[in-house]
């Protein structure tokens, strides 16, 4: 993990938060699993990959939200 990626880390955590408090927790609702299906479709990653993923969105939308 390079320096980089390890200070945007809290603001892509509060980011993920954000997330799940808006949606209520409910990782098995509609939102989440739209989200899934949209990101990998039928073919999932494994749970390393996807971690990464998620991290990386996360770190993605925090540099959006910084902007505005």
């Amino acid at each position: 993990m390079s320096l980089k990626s390890f200070t945007t880390l809290p603001g892509a955590l509060y980011e993920l938060l954000r997330l799940l408090l808006l949606s209520r927790f409910r990782l098995r609702g509609r939102y989440w699993r739209w989200r899934m299906e949209t990101a990998w479709g039928n073919n999932p990653p494994g749970k390393r990959e996807m971690l990464r993923a998620i991290l990386e969105y996360a770190r993605w939308v925090r540099s959006m939200r910084r902007m505005s």
